[in-house]
Formats: structure tokens, C-alpha cells, sequence
């Protein structure tokens, strides 16, 4: 559906507005039902949807994500065996390596999209729906909502898992290859953070009132 542009005049007070991130243009932020989606009506961008999941769902796969994200990071990624000899190493341990070498700014990269760009997603995930889940407005609420919003662009877990399996497939020929518990976190993850990513977090601005505690 989309939503109604509101009149020429100033918007009455408690109006309700949202702002197209694509053409500036602004709409009344109407209410929707489940699953459906509100677009703009000059340039059929996407404004907003309505999510499926309440406050406590979506606090419930921040929990999950962050769990799994242990996993992630204490688990090893692969575990190679050839002649004898083993190896094994966790993400963080294989950025390590990584930056000891020619490839210093490469791992640079790893870390901040595999790493810290989740671990931050998470965090600030868990602090605005816990809060949100007690009825409150989480402490820096509108700084960790803007920061969420331009976090997710960069989070590249699916890059990593894709790259992984490609190298499990080009490996398994020439050595004994074991996917590691760290991997399957990460798959999990990925699959908790893509769905998240697909539900708007709009409605916590309305859900958490306009104060702070």
C-alpha cells in the first residue's frame, strides 16, 4: 500500500510523519497489518513495513544472535588435517595471522565487517529492546537507533560463510577438511541477523514514547 501525503498546511500536533530516504519526500505514517509494506508515492521506494514480530520476538533472536556470535568466535572455522598434521583456527585467530603479513589492511577489514560491526549490532540491539521490553526508552535510544540503521550495510557475514564454503569444496580434494563448530555459529548467525534486518524497527520510536528514563 501507499501511505497518504500530508496536506499543504503545518501537520497537526501528534500527526505522525516519515520521510522517504530516497526522494526527501515526506508521508503521514499510517498504520499497517501485518506484513504489509508502505511505499512512497513519488518514487515507489519502500518506506516501511509492518513486522510480524513484537518487542519480545525480537528481543528473543538478539539473544539468539548473540549467542550464536559466541559460538562464532570460540569455535574454530575449519579443522585441516594432512599426513599427521592438524590445524585449526577461530576467526579472531586467522585475523591475527592475517595482519602479521602483507595482508595487514585486508584483515583490518575482516574484523570490522565479521567482528566488530555485529558484535555492535548485537549490543545495541540487546540494550534498545531490553528497555523497550520493560516499557522504557533505552538511555542514547535515538543514537543507537541512527547507528543501527547505518551498521547493517556492513555486516558481510554472508560474504564470509559463501567464501568459507568455497573453500571447503576447493580444499576437501586436497586435504581432510572438518567445518568447525565457530562455522555453523556462523551460518546461524547470519540467518538471525538477515532476519532481523528484514524487520522494521520503526515502530520502536512509538512503542518506547518520546522520554528517556
Amino acid at each position: 500500500m501507499s501511505v497518504q501525503p500530508p496536506p499543504p498546511s503545518a501537520p497537526a500536533t501528534g500527526t505522525r510523519l516519515v520521510i522517504c530516504e530516497h526522494c526527501d519526500s515526506v508521508h503521514r505514517l499510517e498504520s499497517l497489518a501485518a506484513g504489509e509494506r508502505a511505499h512512497c508515492l513519488r518514487c515507489g521506494a519502500l518506506l516501511y513495513r509492518a513486522s510480524r514480530l513484537d518487542i519480545q520476538g525480537l528481543l528473543a533472536l538478539a539473544i539468539a544472535a548473540a549467542v550464536l556470535f559466541v559460538i562464532a568466535n570460540v569455535g574454530p572455522i575449519l579443522q585441516l588435517s594432512f599426513r599427521g598434521l592438524h590445524s585449526e583456527a577461530t576467526l579472531l585467530e586467522s585475523v591475527i595471522a592475517m595482519s602479521r603479513g602483507f595482508a595487514g589492511p585486508m584483515a583490518l577489514v575482516v574484523a570490522m565487517t565479521l567482528f566488530v560491526v555485529p558484535l555492535l549490532q548485537i549490543a545495541l540491539l540487546l540494550w534498545v529492546l531490553g528497555f523497550a521490553q520493560a516499557g522504557r526508552r533505552a538511555p542514547g535510544f535515538a543514537t543507537a537507533m541512527v547507528t543501527l540503521h547505518y551498521l547493517r550495510p556492513w555486516s558481510m557475514i554472508e560474504v564470509f560463510v559463501l567464501g568459507a564454503l568455497v573453500a571447503v569444496i576447493k580444499l576437501a580434494g586436497l586435504l581432510h577438511v572438518v567445518v568447525g563448530l565457530g562455522l555453523f555459529g556462523m551460518v546461524g548467525l547470519m540467518v538471525v541477523l538477515l532476519i532481523i534486518a528484514k524487520r522494521d524497527l520503526h515502530p520502536l520510536w512509538d512503542a518506547v514514547g518520546e522520554r528517556e528514563p
